[in-house]
């Protein structure tokens, strides 16, 4: 099975870059044994904040990646 190559280029969406530092620190921080569970955890506290009415962390991301 052949997969034709493609040019197109992806561009990683606004926001997204300080997100994932965000999510580095954390785990610097951190330091969890179980990395995957900690990272579900952040981004739930993430979605429960911006859903409460708080600051929306990719809008505000994308704002300093500007």
């Amino acid at each position: 099975m052949s997969i034709a190559s493609s040019n197109t280029s992806m561009r990683v969406p606004a926001g997204f870059r300080n997100l994932l530092e965000g999510l580095a620190r954390e785990v610097l921080r951190e330091q969890p044994t179980d990395v995957v569970a900690f990272a579900a955890q952040h981004f739930q506290k993430l979605l429960e904040e911006r859903e409460a009415g708080g600051i929306d962390p990719v809008a505000w991301g994308a704002m300093l990646e500007d």
